[in-house]
């Protein structure tokens, strides 16, 4: 079987393979990309006859080596192709395997972590080149149903919530000048503060901006107030099937009469407006059926299994590195690739990009 691969640094060659695939997000595009400050954003493109697989990383440095490892964006990203991934060969699987190890030893990268998405039957390619592992469930609303049947399905007193808050007169509007982007993005430190959340979820506000970028993505920033005061608002991504809450917050003011129920009911509004098919909800901090998880499922208790892929493409420097740090390699410690982890015994400075890791994915 004749095939081809290339490693694309550009975005036009990029957002060519990605406007061609049967199904993707933009958490796939060169864009989106861009923004991440962690590496040097790749498309790796296996290709045969008419079909391809493209799959886009994150290459990054290893500190005090002359290796590299690869991560995905924050978000859902992972491999896609012009046809149902879950229609490959095994022929396709085997050949793409082939040349993706090839490409991991040509840039150096001794391995690879990847939040699967949800929707897209990635496991299938993957689940032979290292490891798939689950990382609990994510939950979603179907939105292919009617108005009716959806909010029948929430929980009975979530619903009488929803209509109590509508009958307050809050305004919902969508934000259209920076002020308000920058309002919200001290609303959400402020959340983030409170929750004591991981410093990689702490983004500054021109990434805010970026993210609203017309130019280049399809996202919107939804505010609800109460007379001028702001309330809670939701940064939330579009895709042709897809709406998604992707980073919200509330005002610390206003937690005690929970407006992002309200807020919630609202954006899956906005998904059937736009014609979208799925609202996705999300899990648990690290796939946990935690208080985020059980919030989530107020809405709606379908699910689908939420993956994560973790491999090694050279498994003796993997293990030199891991001895190098420090690390206890216990198989109990969810962390990957395990010499990052933040408990090593040479810590890098406090200011280091910490990597995505199993146990802080939400």
């Amino acid at each position: 079987m004749n095939y081809r691969s290339v490693t694309i640094r550009n975005r036009k060659d990029w957002d060519e393979y990605i406007s061609r695939s049967h199904a993707h997000e933009g958490f796939h595009t060169w864009y989106y990309h861009s923004l991440n400050t962690e590496g040097e954003p790749l498309l790796f493109v296996y290709e045969e006859e008419k079909l391809f697989i493209a799959l886009p990383v994150i290459k990054r440095k290893i500190e005090n080596s002359e290796y590299f490892d690869m991560t995905c964006v924050y978000g859902y990203s992972g491999p896609i192709s012009n046809i149902y991934l879950n229609n490959l060969s095994v022929s396709t699987i085997m050949q793409f395997k082939n040349a993706f190890t090839s490409f991991m030893k040509e840039e150096s990268a001794i391995c690879i972590f990847s939040r699967l998405h949800p929707f897209l039957n990635q496991h299938h390619l993957l689940e032979n080149i290292g490891g798939i592992k689950d990382n609990g469930t994510t939950l979603y609303v179907d939105l292919s149903i009617s108005v009716e049947d959806q909010r029948n399905r929430y929980d009975k007193r979530l619903g009488r919530q929803i209509r109590s808050l509508r009958k307050m007169g809050f305004v919902i509007r969508e934000a259209g000048t920076v002020q308000e982007i920058e309002d919200f993005a001290e609303m959400y430190y402020k959340n983030m503060d409170r929750l004591k959340a991981s410093s990689n979820y702490y983004f500054d506000v021109q990434h805010f901006v970026n993210l609203l970028n017309e130019e280049y993505m399809k996202n919107k920033l939804i505010l609800i107030y109460d007379g001028p005061n702001l309330m809670c608002g939701a940064l939330i991504l579009l895709s042709d099937n897809i709406v998604r809450n992707h980073l919200s917050a509330t005002s610390p003011d206003y937690l005690n009469i929970s407006p992002s129920k309200l807020l919630t009911d609202e954006i899956s509004m906005i998904g059937r407006r736009l014609g979208k098919k799925i609202f996705h909800l999300g899990g648990g901090v690290g796939g946990k059926e935690d208080s985020l998880f059980n919030f989530k499922k107020l809405f709606s208790n379908l699910q689908v299994k939420d993956r994560i892929w973790c491999y090694v493409n050279d498994e003796s420097v993997y293990n030199e590195l891991v001895l190098k740090s420090g690390v206890d390699p216990n198989p109990e410690i969810k962390f990957f690739p395990l010499y990052r982890h933040p408990d090593k015994k040479k810590q890098a400075a406090a200011s280091e990009s910490e990597t995505t890791t199993i146990d802080n994915l939400n």
